[in-house]
């Protein structure tokens, strides 16, 4: 079975058919290989090939070099850990006179300042967002390479409530946000296990097969306020015993057993994740173990019964739906 270790994080493929831009003007200048854009866009592509780090994966097309698709693993210490963050791409026939456009998968969630729910991408790099000219895209020297990693670096980042720009500095704000971007982050996961882009079927898989169990432990560590969201095994940082909105708890006991099942008909492995949520209760406060019976209740139930009614998922969805707000 193929799994992120073997999947290439550089490939060519050819089934385009999902992707967002595929309806999008081509020209001649894509197929026409003395062509300036031609020649930029294969240059792109060993760039890309060469120097991708271990948590993007890029996928571009046979037919069509003007599209490209990414993914970005989301980092440790950041409230987006763990989860899968896809972007579809698209060349101008002016490349790299300007930049290329960018579209967010985000399921119906605002989980970051600069990323809509219509896939709009905000970036000085992509001329999308307001910066100083030397943030601004360069022909001569800007290339996708950098757009990636400055979405993985500037974007999906440690506290992105004060990416908004009238954001006023408000680290409790901040710790509110970050619970809705990982619940959002969460709840995403079961889109992609439900409908992952093509291309990255078994990668989605096997990514949530592996992460599963640190992804719902993480679940109960913030829920229980043992560890601030967004740091869970993150050098073993630990906090006196954070504050934990009642909103983030009552939507963690809806989700929790839902996206332990999701993980298990995935193919996870996730005995003794009970046993260890119970630890976890007793060593923390009793304001929050209550939370945590709920959560351990519910476990124990879905390891006896394998689906949940669809009431269930529909009221998950109606629930997170607002998660972008703080």
């Amino acid at each position: 079975m193929e799994n992120t270790t073997e999947f290439e994080h550089f490939d060519v493929v050819s089934d385009d058919s999902d992707h967002h831009f595929l309806g999008s003007k081509k020209g001649k200048w894509f197929s026409d290989s003395k062509s300036t854009v031609y020649k930029t866009i294969v240059r792109e592509w060993k760039i890309l090939q060469q120097n991708l780090p271990e948590s993007i994966y890029v996928r571009v097309y046979e037919q069509r070099i003007d599209l490209m698709r990414a993914v970005i693993v989301g980092a440790a210490g950041t409230p987006y850990h763990d989860g899968l963050f896809f972007f579809d791409i698209v060349f101008p026939s002016d490349y790299p006179r300007n930049p290329p456009k960018l579209y967010y998968h985000s399921f119906g969630y605002r989980m970051n300042p600069n990323l809509y729910t219509n896939g709009k991408v905000c970036l000085s790099l992509l001329n999308t967002w307001y910066g100083r000219k030397k943030e601004k895209w360069d022909p001569r020297e800007s290339t996708m390479l950098q757009v990636l990693l400055s979405i993985q670096a500037l974007v999906l980042n440690e506290k992105p409530f004060f990416n908004e720009p009238e954001a006023v500095p408000s680290e409790k704000k901040s710790r509110a946000y970050n619970e809705n971007v990982f619940l959002s982050t969460c709840v995403t996961s079961f889109h992609l296990l439900k409908r992952p882009p093509r291309n990255f079927e078994a990668f989605v898989r096997d990514h949530f097969r592996r992460r599963a169990f640190s992804i719902l432990a993480a679940c109960g560590e913030y829920a229980s306020g043992r560890v601030g969201v967004g740091y869970y095994n993150y050098h073993d940082l630990r906090f006196p015993m954070v504050q934990v909105s009642r909103s983030f708890k009552e939507r963690m006991v809806v989700l929790y057993p839902r996206l332990f099942e999701a993980f298990r008909q995935n193919g996870a492995s996730l005995e003794g994740l009970a046993e260890q949520l119970e630890v976890q209760s007793q060593e923390s406060e009793t304001k929050s173990s209550g939370v945590f019976k709920k959560i351990v209740e519910k476990i124990k139930k879905a390891f006896r019964f394998r689906k949940f009614g669809k009431n269930k998922i529909s009221q998950m969805d109606g629930r997170n739906r607002g998660l972008e707000s703080v």
